[in-house]
């Protein structure tokens, strides 16, 4: 079969990344081309995330919109996949029948297998298998259509934190060889990508086979991917404290394509909290981790991920909380309220002992107001400032404005060419506002 695909995705840049290579695999094997809206597709995919609250509740209000769809045309092809689909598994097809194909996040590379055995099925076809190295191994090609890219190093995670799923959805951790990255990151190279994203749901515990035998760790494959003339700018997202390790830091002594910007989820500031969770370090080591990078990388931003209200948290767990995000000075955050996970063992905790919906509410705004603070002082600094940006694409608003991210992640609009989309330049900063920046180019930089 062939003809028009709809994704619909939700969750992370790894399910993101997913997304995109469905849409590359059905590309590449049957021809498909992107629909606009589910109205015009012959397949729709829905990609689920089951990180955050309520997934289950997402995916069949996403699922009640196409029931018209299905009815009206039959012939229309309906998926779930990702880590809903992994952890509902055939119970989907129970409250929607109507659905043709489930698939886990490590048989995405089956698509266009699966769908062709649902036109002869009498039921839902499901694989909700974890061959994550067949999965590495059957990527088709990439197509980018952004100067910026995610690339996926690895997958799963062995780290079992109390609170989360992903090490039942998507598997323990799995990496990459390192020849398989930089072949796809060349492949991205070419197509005119000049920052690439390292993505993994635990990517500092990256351990990938190198070229010259052994295994190789993040920093390491950092300083594979550096060599590549093109790629300007180097990311990497999720990490996990306990692996940012000396190596890592010194990475960012040594390689000027690592942006001045880190990614390091902390969840909480309270010992007795991230030892509940099951995190594996205390708010002094990470205090002292984010220490040694600012003195190997002077300015670093730091962002963050929390969770509010873990069972048993109280008042004074939560303002340790606080502390941390003044002493660290944090830049940005993903920030939420705690909401349990099926199987997981901090959903026995919220039994014994939850903490009101409604304290909540309150914690994870005071949490987000004290870090907006510290994010509007860092803006505030930047002002009348040098920054050195890839530009991305049109800016959404303004006529001839062009927009692209600073090294510690900021937007910034700026009047310039459409001609330079895909380009690093230099840009003053001119005046911050709340959730951007505005700038102005700086011509010589065009000539560099």
């Amino acid at each position: 079969m062939s003809g028009k695909l709809y994704i619909r995705t939700f969750g992370c840049q790894m399910n993101e990344y997913d997304s995109a290579r469905m849409a590359d695999a059905l590309r590449e094997s049957q021809g498909f081309t992107l629909a606009e809206s589910p109205e015009e597709a012959d397949v729709v995919l829905i990609n689920t995330c089951s990180v955050r609250e309520k997934p289950q509740e997402k995916l069949f209000s996403e699922l009640g919109r196409y029931k018209a769809l299905k009815r009206k045309r039959p012939e229309l092809k309906i998926g779930v996949g990702g880590c809903v689909a992994s952890q509902e598994g055939a119970a989907i097809s129970q409250r929607a029948p109507y659905v043709d194909v489930i698939f886990g996040p490590q048989t995405l590379h089956r698509l266009p297998e699966l769908l062709g055995q649902s036109a002869s099925a009498a039921g839902p076809v499901v694989d909700l298998a974890f061959p994550a190295e067949e999965k590495f191994a059957s990527l088709p090609t990439p197509s980018a259509a952004s100067p910026v890219a995610n690339l996926s190093v690895m997958e799963g995670c062995s780290k079992f934190c109390s609170f989360c799923v992903v090490p039942y959805t998507r598997g323990e951790e799995i990496s990459r060889p390192v020849a398989d990255v930089l072949a796809e990151a060349i492949q991205l190279e070419r197509q005119g990508v000049r920052e690439i994203n390292l993505l993994g749901q635990n990517v500092n515990g990256y351990r990938g086979p190198a070229p010259t035998g052994g295994l190789e760790d993040l920093a390491g494959l950092i300083r594979y991917v550096s060599k590549l003339e093109g790629i300007g700018r180097i990311r990497f997202t999720t990490s996990h404290p306990m692996e940012f390790d000396g190596r890592l830091i010194d990475a960012y002594a040594r390689f000027d394509k690592l942006p001045p910007y880190l990614h390091l989820p902390v969840q909480s500031g309270s010992d007795a909290v991230l030892a509940r969770m099951k995190r594996g370090y205390t708010a002094a080591e990470y205090r002292n981790k984010i220490e040694r990078l600012r003195k190997a990388r002077p300015g670093i931003s730091i962002a963050s991920d929390f969770i509010v209200g873990f069972p048993g948290e109280t008042e004074a767990e939560f303002e340790q909380t606080l502390a941390l995000v003044d002493d660290i000075g944090f830049d940005q955050s993903f920030s939420f309220m705690y909401s349990a996970r099926p199987g997981t063992p901090a959903a026995g905790m919220e039994d014994q002992d939850p903490v009101p919906q409604r304290v909540k509410l309150e914690r994870l705004q005071r949490l987000q107001a004290r870090i907006a603070s510290h994010a509007r002082r860092i803006s505030r600094n930047m002002v009348h400032s040098s920054q050195r940006i890839l530009v991305e694409r049109r800016a959404r608003r303004g006529e001839g404005l062009i927009a692209g991210r600073t090294g510690n992640n900021r937007w910034v609009n700026f009047d310039g060419p459409a001609s330079l989309i895909g380009r690093f330049v230099d840009v003053a900063i001119t005046e911050a506002l709340p959730n951007s920046l505005r700038g102005r180019l700086l011509p010589e930089s065009l000539a560099a």
